[in-house]
């Protein structure tokens, strides 16, 4: 058991969480947050408090910024902005396919950075792009070391951030570390209709919280009565016609009077289990 805070480097970004150690930020403080090219200003978002989980894997805050540490973090902020215009005006000279996702800069602080200033432009382009010639005229009008990388459409994403169908910040964008695989048979379990635009996500491809709920589809189908299957109900005998996986129910049209009668999955599967029993201990069951 430890104490855990959560810090953000842009707001609605990616949360991080870090051990505060001696340090209590409160919701809004700047903290400074150990990176492989030193510490960086990050906003706490998320008040230290105590978790029941372990925290000794945990990263551990550098401290608290103070004025210098901020007039640098704007420094950084406003190299990135004229980074990113001078990026996107280079590409429309050169007349490449590309579209800048995000700029990243490190100011050379830092030891792996190697005692220079670095640029890193991410883009994503429909195929691989030659860009060689892009990367020595940035670097001589930035003056400083830049490296391109291609990202996927997942990555894109989780860079730029937005906002999802449900109304949310986008997962991969606040929470999710992994891509993990989703597959339109995910969606044909949870009865989803096959329509790309009710089922992809800002990325374009299949929404990742998909795979959220798809376990429990699983599970209710392994045990649940198929769609036109007899039961047995407190009400009496009908027909399954509908599942309702987030209610744990059928829908059942009982014989009697032709009604529909929604039913818990165990009142169901237990009425069935006892027809069953009953029918195996009867008298044909009892001479086999």
């Amino acid at each position: 058991m430890g104490m855990l805070c959560a810090v953000s480097f842009n707001r609605y970004g990616r949360l991080y969480y870090l051990d505060p150690g001696e340090l209590r930020p409160q919701v809004g403080d700047r903290v400074l947050v150990p990176t492989d090219d030193g510490p960086e200003v990050a906003e706490c978002v998320w008040a230290a408090q105590w978790v029941t989980e372990e925290t000794d894997g945990f990263p551990k805050l550098a401290g608290l910024a103070g004025e210098e540490d901020l007039r640098r973090d704007e420094a950084l902020r406003r190299r990135k902005a004229e980074a990113k215009v001078a990026a996107k005006k280079l590409i429309r000279a050169h007349g490449l396919p590309m579209k800048v996702v995000a700029v990243d800069h490190v100011l050379g602080s830092g030891e792996s950075s190697g005692g220079g200033e670095r640029t890193t432009v991410y883009f994503t382009a429909p195929h691989r792009v030659d860009f060689r010639s892009l990367v020595r005229d940035l670097g001589a009008t930035l003056h400083c070391r830049v490296e391109l990388r291609q990202l996927s459409a997942r990555d894109s994403a989780r860079v730029q951030g937005g906002i999802g169908s449900c109304g949310r910040d986008l997962c991969c964008a606040t929470f999710l570390t992994d891509f993990e695989p989703v597959t339109i048979r995910m969606a044909k379990d949870q009865d989803l209709p096959l329509n790309p635009l009710r089922i992809s996500g800002a990325c374009g491809r299949l929404m990742c919280c998909l795979k959220y709920e798809h376990p429990l589809y699983s599970r209710f189908q392994e045990s649940a009565p198929a769609i036109g299957a007899r039961v047995t109900t407190p009400g009496g005998e009908g027909r399954v016609v509908g599942h309702s996986v987030p209610r744990d129910a059928v829908t059942v049209r009982l014989d009697a009077d032709g009604s529909r009668s929604m039913c818990s999955r165990a009142d169901v599967c237990g009425s069935r289990r006892a027809y069953e029993s009953r029918d195996q201990s009867g008298p044909e069951g009892a001479a086999r």
